[in-house]
């Protein structure tokens, strides 16, 4: 008998004017997030995911350095950490896709995994970077990912690599504004 395991993916308009200071932006941007994130809980969903650098809205569509500022470590920044402290919480995974900062200068497009008891359990750098007008200028703020295509098991025995094998079926929640 398959077991289900209920998902959740959120997709918001960004929380802040564009023009704002980008620690703002991404204060009132995770708040919002938040408020997803406890609704999805109360409905049961078991993991839960967020788009493309959340934090922030898409900014790859001009060039402006202003949002190098929007960088954080993986995993000792501070949004994977209030994102582990959630996830303890709720009991649910999360997957947070933030801009990351390896080292001064060399920042990726990238996803945390935290697993339902808080613990982070590695990251996946976006391999594709597009870099295309209008509106993808992407290599300006990213370089290729280097990690290749990690597969992680949670704690709650779900992971794209066994989930075939172990009759797991995923059903998604999507949640808007």
């Amino acid at each position: 008998m398959p077991r289900t395991v209920k998902c959740g993916l959120i997709q918001c308009t960004n929380a802040a004017p564009t023009d704002a200071p980008i620690e703002e932006i991404k204060r009132l941007n995770i708040e919002k997030h938040l408020g997803f994130i406890e609704q999805a809980a109360k409905q049961g969903v078991q993991i839960i995911c967020m788009q493309e650098v959340f934090t922030t809205p898409y900014f790859c569509a001009e060039q402006q350095t202003r949002w190098y500022e929007a960088v954080e470590r993986i995993p000792d920044g501070p949004t994977v950490r209030l994102m582990q402290e959630v996830a303890k919480e709720h009991g649910m995974v999360i997957i947070v896709p933030i801009y990351e900062e390896e080292i001064t200068g060399i920042y990726y497009n990238t996803a945390a995994v935290i697993d339902a008891d808080g613990k982070y359990l590695g990251k996946y750098r976006k391999n594709h970077i597009p870099h295309v007008n209008p509106g993808f200028w992407e290599k300006f703020y990213f370089r290729p990912g280097n990690l290749g295509y990690p597969c992680f098991d949670t704690a709650l025995h779900a992971s794209a690599c066994t989930s075939v094998t172990t009759g797991i079926s995923l059903k998604v929640r999507a949640l808007s504004d």
